[in-house]
């Protein structure tokens, strides 16, 4: 009889692990259950009339070797950094006339990296590069107060009890207050005084003035070193049609291996007996249903993991319910060009500015970052000579006042926000669509600085593995999800009982040094 193994949730970590464990082994019956009729989380591609937006923004990089050979596999690469290739704009048309259309989707681009801050009105690089733009842009007097304040930081380290002392410690007073506190706080509705420090160290790590310099050197002498920041990188890879489309292929390869996967089925309780949970009951479009199974993988959110679960501790429920999240909403506009000249020397198709983010750093909007997905992938916009398909990336909490706007309202704040940046004109809008995003980012706050006791409850239950980014409430990349699903196979099939390796991910030194994967 083979082992029935139930995984929850159809995003990276989930189809990860379903796929490595029937590609592995043969002795297993898997099955995806999916609350929805996505597949991917927030790692899907939404298409929109002929358009298609990348929720969030994935780049494809990474130094672990079985990731890469992951994505290799499902979808190989092919080209070169290019945004105005004719071949690769005419053979959009050519792959839906060969003979295998979805062997030509399965393609990965290779991308330029291009993300800048827009501050003042002006664009810094992302990171804070040491170019004359830059001081140029910042202006003598903030120039030498950062620079003042850097070396103040080098030799005065402070306690890093908090995010703001994390980045205070790396890049000085004035640099944390220009690039770093404010656009913080919009991400989290928190100071970062009142963040912890676990944040930083797992999202920018080894980033510092210092590592900027460091790559400099390493550029001018054209030295490669593989251990360059991920925040660094000057190329990344990207399919054809948006992440998604990679989830997408996964799932059909799950598929054609004998796995199982069930959308609309909603996990609402899960019972536990022994340390042992035996089955899942499933909210299936307004009906349960029940699932048994022998090993379970859990990508949910831990809140709503607990919440399903029976016999929990009192103490455990309030560190558990008590996690907070972050929520997210973009909103798509479709325009005919946008009011910023390309002042680079990368050529793009119509001459629109490279970025693939532009990170807004003005403290008078409430817009986080603005996608161009023109940039991303030419085949995510509809008509690319003619268009620029562009992604507003809004903060907030489920439930509050921005969340709760209606779309036309919502639509004509991000639109009126943009006009009075100098970014748009309304009489270039030519459409928009909005998209909203639960549990976006796990946070790290509140109830947060116990979830080692709940992380040592879970532990407890023999036959439940948690991972991916909200499945461990860790702000992981997707790679770092697709590792937490490694470690997991691997425990399964030789079998370990010991997870520290699973929620060590992103955590421990060697997996900073050794294991550094993409955003």
């Amino acid at each position: 009889m083979k082992k029935k193994v139930i995984i929850i949730g159809a995003g990276p970590a989930g189809l990860t692990a379903g796929y490595t464990l029937l590609k592995k082994s043969k002795d297993y019956d898997v099955t995806i259950l999916e609350e929805t009729k996505e597949i991917g989380g927030i790692s899907r591609t939404v298409k929109y009339k002929g358009n298609r937006m990348d929720i969030g923004g994935h780049r494809f990089f990474s130094k672990d070797d079985d990731v890469i050979k992951f994505w290799e596999e499902v979808m190989p690469t092919q080209g070169k950094p290019s945004y105005d290739d004719k071949k690769l704009k005419r053979s959009k048309n050519l792959a839906k006339k060969g003979p295998d259309p979805e062997k030509e989707d399965r393609v990965m681009l290779v991308r330029n990296r291009v993300s800048r801050i827009y501050y003042l009105k002006k664009f810094f690089d992302y990171p804070i590069s040491m170019k004359w733009q830059t001081f140029k842009n910042m202006g003598f007097l903030r120039t030498f107060e950062a620079g003042c304040s850097y070396l103040k930081s080098t030799v005065i380290k402070k306690e890093e009890d908090s995010l703001e002392n994390f980045y205070i410690n790396r890049f000085g007073k004035k640099l944390y207050s220009m690039f770093f506190e404010k656009y913080t706080e919009k991400l989290w509705g928190r100071h970062p005084s009142q963040i912890s420090a676990d944040w930083g160290s797992q999202r920018v790590k080894g980033l510092s003035i210092s590592a900027v310099i460091k790559d400099m050197f390493k550029k001018f002498f054209h030295l490669n070193s593989k251990e360059v920041e991920t925040s660094l990188i000057e190329e990344f890879k990207y399919p054809k049609y948006g992440p998604g489309e990679l989830w997408e292929m996964v799932a059909k390869d799950f598929a054609k291996m004998g796995g199982h996967l069930l959308k609309d089925h909603k996990v609402i309780k899960i019972n536990q007996k022994n340390n042992q949970i035996n089955y899942l009951i499933c909210d299936v479009l307004g009906k349960e249903e029940k699932i048994e199974g022998d090993i379970f993988i859990s990508s949910m959110p831990l809140k709503d993991l607990i919440e399903g679960l029976n016999d929990v501790p009192k103490d455990i429920y309030k560190i558990a319910t008590g996690l907070p999240y972050r929520d997210f909403v973009t909103v798509g506009l479709l325009v005919k060009k946008l009011n910023l000249k390309n002042e680079t020397n990368i050529k793009t198709i119509n001459n629109i500015v490279p970025d693939c983010w532009i990170y807004v750093q003005e403290p008078d909007v409430k817009l986080g970052r603005i996608q161009i997905f023109n940039n991303w992938s030419p085949y995510m916009v509809k008509d690319i000579n003619k268009t620029v398909w562009i992604g507003l990336e809004y903060f907030c909490n489920e439930g509050d006042e921005f969340w709760n706007l209606s779309d036309k309202k919502c639509i004509d704040f991000a639109k009126d926000e943009l006009i009075k940046m100098g970014i748009i004109t309304e009489a270039d809008v030519l459409d928009f669509h909005r998209e909203k995003v639960k549990k976006a980012y796990p946070a790290y706050f509140d109830t947060y600085k116990d979830i080692n006791e709940l992380i040592r409850y879970l532990n407890k239950i023999n036959n439940l593995y948690c991972v991916g980014r909200n499945g461990q409430h860790r702000y992981n990349n997707m790679d770092h999800s697709m590792v937490t699903s490694f470690e997991t196979v691997n425990n399964i099939l030789n079998n370990v009982k010991n997870k520290d390796n699973i929620w060590n991910v992103n955590t421990e030194k060697e997996f900073h040094e050794e294991k550094k994967v993409t955003e």
